[in-house]
Order: C-alpha cells, then structure tokens, then sequence
C-alpha cells in the first residue's frame, strides 16, 4: 500500500482528484482487511469493514483499538464517496465536482489507515 500511496501524489499533481478519492478508497479497504486478516477475522466481500474493526475491537492491541473508530469512519465515508468518485450521478460529474481539498484529505487518511496497519502488522 505504501507505492501505492505515491500514485495518489501523482494522481493529485495532475488534477485527477476523483481518482485520488477512488484510489484512496481502495488503499483503505485493503489495508483494513489485510489489518482484519491478521488478528484472524476473515473479511468480507464488500468495502466498507469499518463496522468489523470495531466490532473486533477487542482483539486488536490498545494501541492500534484506540484509532478503530477513526479508521472505521474514514473507510466509510470513502465507501460513501467510491460510487460517485466512479460512476457520478445525474448531477455529479466526478472529475468537476471534486476539489484538490476532498483529494487532500483523501491522501491523509489513506496515510493514516497504511500507517495504523503497518503499525500493527509490523511491530
């Protein structure tokens, strides 16, 4: 996840702040799953595992439990935004809707939820 980080600098740079959102999305899904996997819950199929994390709470250590419930409102709100960021809507074109902020922000927390599972995958 970490090169993948990268490709959002460069998605970012060119303006492509609907791919940052969807690549951010996808950054956070896997990286939530692999964090699942390795405390021995078997993720689900679908992309937000937020709910999962804290329901699990207990057998991830103080120190990674403590950001559950940031991490579980990041994946989230990126669930909410990875249809619009792909498909837009009736009034929604992506590629003019979204703002260099939106992508920021994205990139932020797509950091903070690689940072969190190399945390506990890691150490």
């Amino acid at each position: 996840s970490v090169d993948r980080l990268d490709v959002l600098d460069l998605l970012f740079k060119k303006n492509a702040f609907s791919d940052v959102i969807r690549e951010a999305q996808e950054i956070v899904e896997l990286s939530l799953k692999g964090m699942l996997r390795f405390v021995g819950v078997e993720p689900p199929k679908f992309h937000d595992v937020g709910g999962l994390l804290l329901e699990h709470k207990d057998k991830f250590p103080l120190h990674i439990s403590r950001h559950l419930e940031r991490l579980a409102a990041i994946s989230k709100k990126l669930r909410k935004e990875r249809e619009l960021a792909f498909y837009g809507d009736i009034d929604f074109i992506p590629t003019e809707e979204y703002t260099d902020e939106d992508a920021s922000e994205a990139i932020e927390n797509a950091g903070f939820v690689v940072e969190t599972a190399k945390n506990l995958i890691y150490t």
